[in-house]
């Protein structure tokens, strides 16, 4: 069974609580889930405090976008790592890639 990697690429906080629901789904039936908040998207971070500690405990391993962070002046969440694009594809290379 393969990981499950996917992109939230808007900073709409409905896409960022669906894309952490389908990551928590997926690790509940034991798949490897990755989450990266990709550019804008960061923005949500504050108002998915609660689905992304439930993710973050069933073990997803979500990424926030530094140059995203940084654009906006948003602290790194505690249990997030910082990363672009690109590191997060090479981490996840072999993993199903989900656009949400």
């Amino acid at each position: 069974m393969s990981g499950l990697a996917i992109i939230v690429v808007g900073p709409d906080p409905a896409r960022a609580r669906r894309a952490l629901g389908i990551a928590a789904a997926a690790a509940a039936l034991g798949r490897e889930a990755a989450l990266l908040f990709d550019g804008d998207s960061v923005t949500a971070l504050p108002a998915v405090a609660e689905p992304l500690a439930t993710a973050l405990a069933m073990g997803v391993r979500i990424t926030a976008c530094a140059t995203g962070l940084a654009d906006h002046g948003i602290a790194l969440p505690a249990g997030l790592d910082a990363a672009g694009l690109i590191g997060f594809m090479t981490v996840n290379t072999g993993a199903e890639l989900l656009t949400v």
